[in-house]
């Protein structure tokens, strides 16, 4: 096929399967719905791979098999382009275009090396261009190629990026002050910790990992390793589930605590929640490994051009039912048992008058404070995440839940130092953080 010009274009129809006109460079375009452009560059490299009459053919199926993601493709089509011999590194794209297409979500050009039962689609090589209901792909080998489209919501880059910095600088802060906390608790403590102590170093612990595994996630994606990549996204995810374990395992203290009044006398007790909230989180994330749901996951933002990808879960639905489902109902459950103690504390606060009542309006400040840390009450805002309050909730969310580690340093310290009341050096005896005795919460 002989190319005048810089370009020699191919353009299909909709509703056929074969090349229905080719133009030379110069030829209006838009009044196509479907073309497809090849750079000259593509025939002289297939003419340096000894293919002595250079040609250009283009497929087009509609209803392949869906991917491992369940994909909703642009159209519900593929195109592939084959010229003979393998075609990669253009300096001069390929141009795909979809003129007056109606889509709902953000597009984002996608490519297929055919291997494989399934399509396992990568954005490698491709750059999207849309505007308005025109979506032109641009990439720079041949191969098959989709234009899929993200449903979910999406924020900006510019957003994503502030977003990516709070949440780095949070965690390296916040696994800083963790790394205090358990410092001070294995080797500067001289006596037994009580049971909330106890329970709280779970948490801490659970923390500082989750922190950890977020901030080498993005390294460990880069390294484009797809065992180490499900790896450490399971990692993140067992932490994750495990925070919010913790979390409930100390609204279950609290309210054990009430029940007996203030001391538990449980054989084994420690044992038991332990395994409990560090083995449940376990057996989901084993689970999940085995049927393949990690990897490298996408994180699409307004702007088409520019994705972050992590190792996460990739399947949405798994995310929504185990993580945003299990954390509805811890947070049910944390944040009843908030309204309760902080009810209590209401209905049992004396009235004081002079420097008295400044110092129980300083404790009760700091029980709440307390509570809100502990009880993970601050991720709650997740929550907000909708309409015209996303973009806010957001950072709210972004900002509690990174510097999560920091409280939780705040309250150990103020209770280790200022209170007095963590260690107990009989093992008889336990004194609690939170005390319900003579109708007093402190």
């Amino acid at each position: 096929m002989g190319v005048s010009g810089r370009w020699g274009s191919l353009l299909l129809q909709p509703l056929f399967h074969s090349v229905s006109q080719i133009l030379d460079e110069g030829e209006d375009l838009g009044a196509f719905c479907r073309s497809v452009s090849m750079p000259k560059e593509a025939f002289e490299k297939a003419l340096s791979s000894n293919i002595s009459s250079p040609f250009v053919a283009v497929f087009r199926f509609h209803n392949m098999t869906k991917d491992e993601k369940n994909s909703t493709l642009l159209g519900n089509e593929i195109i592939a382009i084959e010229m003979g011999t393998g075609i990669s590194n253009l300096t001069d794209k390929i141009n795909i275009s979809f003129q007056n297409v109606q889509y709902e979500g953000i597009p984002s050009c996608h490519s297929w090396n055919g291997q494989g039962s399934k399509p396992n689609w990568t954005d490698n090589g491709c750059v999207t261009v849309a505007h308005g209901d025109n979506v032109t792909c641009q990439c720079s080998h041949l191969t098959f190629f989709a234009v899929l489209l993200t449903l979910n919501e999406t924020i900006s880059s510019s957003d994503l990026n502030r977003l990516t910095i709070i949440t780095q600088v949070g965690c390296s802060l916040s696994m800083l002050f963790l790394a205090v906390v358990l410092f001070m608790h294995f080797l500067l403590r001289k006596t037994k910790a009580v049971d909330s102590i106890t329970l709280l170093i779970h948490l801490v612990l659970a923390v500082f990992f989750l922190d950890l595994t977020f901030l080498v996630n993005h390294h460990v994606e880069s390294l484009d390793n797809s065992v180490g990549c499900k790896i450490m996204a399971a990692a993140m995810h067992y932490f994750l589930l495990a925070t919010f374990m913790w979390f409930a395992t100390q609204a279950f203290h609290l309210c054990l605590q009430l029940t007996v009044g203030g001391k538990v006398n449980i054989r084994h007790y420690l044992l038991r929640v332990s395994i409990c909230s560090w083995g449940l989180p376990l057996v989901v994330v084993v689970a999940l490994l085995s049927v393949g749901r990690y990897g490298a996951q996408d994180i699409d933002t307004s702007d088409t051009d520019q994705t972050v990808t992590m190792c996460w879960i990739t399947d949405s639905t798994i995310h929504w039912v185990v993580n945003i489902g299990c954390y509805a109902l811890v947070f049910l459950f944390t944040f009843t048992t908030f309204i309760i103690m902080l009810t209590m504390l209401t209905c049992h606060k004396k009235a004081n008058s002079g420097s008295e009542n400044v110092n129980r309006n300083s404790k009760s400040a700091m029980v709440v404070f307390g509570l809100c840390t502990i009880l993970g009450v601050s991720w709650g805002f997740v929550f907000f995440a909708y309409g015209a309050r996303r973009i806010p909730a957001y950072y709210i969310f972004t900002i509690l839940s990174s510097f999560q580690g920091f409280l939780l340093f705040v309250y150990y310290y103020y209770h280790t130092r200022h209170q007095g009341e963590v260690y107990d050096s009989s093992s008889n005896q336990t004194t609690n953080t939170f005390s319900t005795t003579d109708g007093k919460v402190s």
